[in-house]
């Protein structure tokens, strides 16, 4: 009987590619990526796997992109799934989902967001990626301001134009950049919390990640959110996460 050949072995290579390098990171980290043991472990020749990408760093910025693809992906659909003018649902389901994709796909949280790989530098391609993953919640708290719900004295503001290594500037105008100050900030504190929980770097004491996690988005709610927040939350907050 004649071998099977690669495209019969796995008839989308590259997915089959992707998946074995998932799997090598949950089993070896990111840093001991190899498109050699991926090539031995789907049984194909390395220059198979050469055609899809031209070497490691290529690979890992494949990972990067769909990475974060899913994570906003995951955080939008929470977001669409209230009304427009649900603010204060939107910021509590969208930061459940935060955290719910994150435990969810620890490897895909950490290639992300963990220690970086030893001489890998992420190309400018991975912006766009990086950037859709913060709209959710930068488009949360735009909501709240245009509802006149937020609060953001005090708030250290970045500048008009934020500039990232490799990648042209991106523009806000005075509402927006109002906006993006509370949403770095509310992120920095849901990702320093998630970052702990996956690391089980939690104090001791009984409290558990989710208990934690929820009373800092209360805490988030009740610095950001004026005092009518009760009146434009026509929808009910999902806490089962």
């Amino acid at each position: 009987m004649a071998r099977p050949t690669k495209q019969q072995r796995h008839p989308d290579l590259r997915h089959a590619i992707t998946r074995a390098a998932w799997q090598q990171i949950a089993t070896a980290g990111a840093s001991a990526l190899s498109l050699r043991a991926i090539a031995r472990a789907l049984s194909i020749s390395a220059p198979a796997i050469y055609h899809y990408f031209p070497d490691r760093d290529a690979l890992v910025t494949a990972l990067i992109i769909e990475a974060y693809t899913s994570f906003s992906d995951h955080q939008h659909a929470a977001y669409r799934a209230l009304g427009d003018d649900d603010g204060v649902g939107r910021l509590r389901a969208t930061g459940l989902a935060y955290r719910q994709w994150a435990l969810a796909h620890p490897q895909h949280y950490q290639l992300i967001f963990g220690a970086p790989i030893p001489g890998y530098h992420a190309p400018p391609t991975v912006i766009p990626a990086a950037t859709q993953a913060l709209r959710p919640l930068l488009g949360v708290v735009e909501t709240l301001r245009r509802l006149g719900l937020l609060r953001s004295a005090g708030v250290p503001l970045p500048p008009s134009v934020v500039g990232l290594a490799g990648a042209p500037p991106l523009q806000f105008d005075a509402c927006a950049i109002e906006s993006l100050g509370v949403a770095l900030l509310i992120w920095s504190r849901v990702h320093g919390l998630v970052s702990l929980e996956l690391g089980g770097q939690l104090p001791l004491g009984g409290i558990t990640g989710g208990e934690l996690y929820r009373h800092e988005l209360d805490a988030i709610e009740r610095q950001f959110i004026g005092a009518d927040r009760d009146a434009a939350a026509p929808g009910q907050r999902g806490d089962s996460a």
